[in-house]
């Protein structure tokens, strides 16, 4: 199976709310470089139109941690 196929059989089993999401990442990647700002544009409303359920927080402290960062000085 090519990698189209296999993407395009993955994308059939994602959700149909998350597909805004995948569309965007894939705008993005065929985009050239002069375009970038209106697909940042892009997945900044596509978050702030998501259901509130479907946005994760994560504390400063946490986000630190996952990039190997500490925040004590």
């Amino acid at each position: 199976m090519s990698k189209r196929e296999l993407a395009i059989q993955l994308l059939d089993e994602v959700p149909e709310y998350k597909l805004g999401y995948v569309l965007a990442f894939i705008q993005g990647l065929t985009a050239d470089e002069s375009s970038d700002d209106a697909y940042c544009e892009m997945l900044y409303q596509d978050y702030l139109s998501a259901p509130a359920e479907d946005k994760e927080l994560v504390s400063l402290k946490d986000a630190a941690k996952m990039l190997g960062a500490s925040l004590d000085v």
